[in-house]
């Protein structure tokens, strides 16, 4: 290779890296390194509650559902098959009250985090577009808005922005990593705002089937929506109710004719879910069961370690759904992870999700019962 081809080489990689890579943030588990080694060095080993990574095994629905097709030889469909879409509507249905759905509007996707993190992007967004993520929110959500190169705001109340006009509002309810839930007057509220400006709005829904007090609605919910899913989105993943976190499994569902325009982007770039994982998500979305006994686990957990991080002297804020605490003791929230740390528990910072979230740390439900028993007696 010639030493221009070499240095023409170098200019593109430094070009992709300032363009792409150099404008992304430091992956934020990496800098637990040192909390990690910490909790580790516990005489009986280390509890890690600061990811939520399911640790319950797959049901043999599912399992049996992803085996049954392993021999099929050929490329699966973008769009998934009939008998998934058709799956997924009637669980929006019996699940969450989600009436309306064409199966035509249902997309899966490789994961709801690939989803998310390219949904500006897909949508054709782009410099002059203002995207709005919740003040506290997962990074993806910020991650997609520098993918596609967009303008970023945090706001959770829509006022703030005045008569500016957004291309799109990121909503999530139940939130991680607060686990608050938007109440219906909220959520009318954002879909009515959006609807005067022609913004599109995408709620990551995936911690809906995890709600331990009150109610939690979908924005496709026809009390929030009047039945109306015009530029209305509904993020949704089976990693969370049925430990599929592995097959990266989940779906985008709402307006018909913004699906649509998924799809066709989709179709051409190659994002297709694998036939085994579509089998899969179609068994666990028709057996309710297993999303029954899963969510009951969670909530013996969540008792469990509840009442050890209160009786440790913390405050649990919002928490009400999903697999976290939000809790604090009004100290910067790395001091309180290295508080865990000592003893041998390991807790995400909030500072991960944004400036509102310095005085507070995460914590994780997903963990065995072993686990969660063994953080509440080092908590007390």
């Amino acid at each position: 290779m010639s030493l221009d081809e070499r240095t023409g080489g170098a200019a593109v990689k430094a070009r992709v890296r300032r363009s792409v890579a150099g404008n992304l943030p430091d992956f934020p588990w990496d800098s637990l390194s040192e909390a990690k080694a910490k909790a580790a060095a516990h005489p009986d080993g280390i509890v890690n509650l600061s990811v939520g990574t399911p640790v319950d095994p797959v049901a043999p629905v599912i399992r049996d559902a992803l085996t049954s097709v392993a021999a099929e030889p050929g490329y699966p469909t973008n769009h998934g098959t009939e008998e998934l879409r058709e799956a997924a509507v009637a669980a929006l249905a019996r699940r969450y009250g989600i009436t309306g759905l064409d199966p035509a509007a249902v997309l899966p996707a490789i994961g709801t985090k690939e989803m998310i993190a390219w949904l500006p992007t897909l949508l054709g967004l782009g410099a002059d577009d203002l995207v709005v993520i919740p003040e506290l929110a997962y990074p993806t959500y910020e991650v997609g808005g520098l993918l596609a190169g967009v303008r970023l705001i945090r706001a959770d109340g829509l006022n703030r922005l005045g008569p500016e006009g957004a291309a799109l509002v990121f909503v999530n309810s139940p939130s991680n990593p607060t686990g608050k839930v938007l109440g219906l007057d909220h959520l009318r509220k954002v879909v009515d705002w959006a609807r005067s400006r022609d913004a599109i709005v995408v709620s990551d829904e995936c911690y809906l089937g995890l709600t331990w007090e009150g109610e939690a609605l979908s924005i496709l919910h026809p009390s929030v929506c009047d039945g109306d899913h015009t530029n209305l989105l509904a993020v949704h993943s089976l990693s969370k109710t049925s430990n599929l976190a592995s097959y990266r499994a989940g779906f985008v569902t709402g307006d018909a004719e913004l699906v649509a325009d998924l799809l066709e982007v989709r179709k051409h770039s190659g994002m297709m879910l694998p036939l085994p994982i579509q089998a899969a998500m179609t068994a666990a979305l028709n057996d309710d069961e297993h999303e029954n006994i899963q969510r009951e686990k969670y909530r013996a957990r969540r008792d469990v370690l509840l009442a050890a991080v209160r009786g440790a002297g913390f405050t649990v804020d919002h928490s009400e759904a999903g697999l976290y605490l939000w809790a604090t003791r009004g100290e910067e929230c790395r001091a309180t992870v290295d508080w865990f740390a000592e003893r041998g528990i390991l807790v995400a910072p909030g500072e991960f999700y944004g400036p509102g979230g310095v005085l507070h740390v995460r914590i994780a439900l997903t963990a065995t019962d072993d686990a969660i028993d063994a953080a509440a007696r080092r908590l007390r």
